[in-house]
Parts: structure tokens; sequence; C-alpha cells
């Protein structure tokens, strides 16, 4: 099992690292042109790898990196976003306060209606509680 160990994870290494260097921009490798690096990651099994890992790219933070660059923003906090998809979806559009006024006036009446049910419920214990004899006089 370590003899297995021991090819699997120069290998692992090696092919994480060959990806890694692909897929970075030109902008991100350091020291050596992006061909050199690739052929030092493929042919120096073990030392390749670590070098690239190591120095080979530029790393840091995502925070850092968006400084420069375009940060993510989730499309639910991008202004632009939003705007793209039309009016009505802004908190402001007419169609949005128009719907907020209907949902008040509905939510007004429920609860108008939950309050009589109330008193009418109130009312009938009233009754029940003054003729013990259950409802019959």
């Amino acid at each position: 099992m370590l003899r297995v160990l021991l090819f699997l994870v120069p290998l692992a290494l090696a092919v994480y690292a060959l990806v890694d260097c692909i897929s970075s921009k030109d902008e991100e490798v350091r020291h050596l042109p992006k061909l050199v690096w690739i052929a030092l990651i493929a042919l120096a099994w073990v030392i390749g790898p670590l070098a690239w890992i190591l120095v080979g790219r530029k790393r840091g933070t995502a925070a850092a990196r968006g400084r420069g660059g375009v940060r993510f923003v989730a499309p639910d906090d991008n202004p632009e976003f939003l705007r793209s998809l039309g009016d009505d979806t802004s908190p402001d559009s007419p169609a949005r306060r128009d719907e907020a006024e209907k949902d008040r006036e509905l939510l007004e009446t429920w609860e108008e209606d939950l309050r009589r049910r109330e008193e009418e419920l109130r009312q009938r214990d009233d009754t029940d509680d003054d003729n013990p004899a259950g409802g019959k006089g």
C-alpha cells in the first residue's frame, strides 16, 4: 500500500500543478515563462510541481486580487444586473409599490376578519359561561 501511495501522491501533485499552470493567466506566472513551467512540471516529477506551487504563481487572498481586477458580486447584490431585469424588479418601482399596497390591504382585511372571529368566539364563550346547562334554558 505504501508503494502505491509513493507513486500516487506525486502523480496527483503533478496533475494538479500541471492543470493549475495551464489554466493560470500569463500575468499570474512568476519567474519563468509558462511553457518552461509546464516542461518543468512534466519532467521533474516531484521538484517541478512543488516549485510551481510554492513560487511559480502569484498567490494571494481573493480580496487582494479583487482590488485590481473584477470582483465577483452576487446577482442580487449587483445593481447593474437588477436594472437589466427591468424596472418592475427594483423595490422603488411603481409596480412593486402597487403590489406592496395590495398586500398591505389584504393583510389588514385578514387581521380585521381574525379580530371579528376572535370576538365572536369570546362572546360565545361568555354566553356558555353564563348558561352552564349547555345552552339550554
